[in-house]
């Protein structure tokens, strides 16, 4: 990991979730426990057609352009502007690599676009349980890894409550 998990939460994840309009504790530390459980937190940026930080796939990144943003202008212009200008039209898959933010909104709505609503407390078992359900079209991973991830590389940086 090149950075921090408190500086990961305090200048990617949380700038991104305010620039969306869509910051809460719970939103965060989700998307913190995403990053630990699907890459250990950058450790690992690509498995198979997986990338990022979050792993996500250039289906499911597709999907939140054509099945969500579509319907979400606003949205879409905001989430097009964390993009780099060049690069997003060359190899947008790629931004999910080297854009943290980019890479955080595209998380972020690929758990916003299931219309469920995300647990409104920060325990990592109801978090592991929302990511299981929803954060890849079938599940790569068990809730107790996520559970087992979050307690090993988020919470001794930091405390549940931003």
């Amino acid at each position: 990991m090149f950075f921090s998990v408190n500086e990961f939460r305090h200048l990617i994840v949380r700038e991104t979730l305010r620039e969306l309009g869509d910051w809460s504790a719970a939103a965060e530390n989700l998307l913190l426990g995403t990053a630990a459980q699907e890459s250990g937190l950058g450790l690992k940026l690509k498995t198979g057609r997986m990338a990022g930080v979050y792993h996500i796939s250039p289906a499911a990144h597709r999907a939140v352009w054509d099945k969500y943003l579509i319907a979400h202008p606003d949205l879409a212009s905001r989430v097009r502007g964390l993009a780099g200008q060049h690069s997003f039209i060359s190899n947008p898959h790629g931004e999910l690599v080297t854009n943290l933010k980019y890479a955080t909104a595209i998380a972020w709505l690929v758990y916003k676009r299931t219309g469920q609503s995300i647990p409104e407390n920060c325990a990592p078992e109801e978090l592991a349980r929302f990511w299981h359900r929803h954060f890849h079209a079938r599940a790569t991973g068990k809730v107790e890894d996520f559970i087992q991830n979050f307690h090993q590389m988020v919470l001794p940086a930091s405390s549940l409550a931003a």
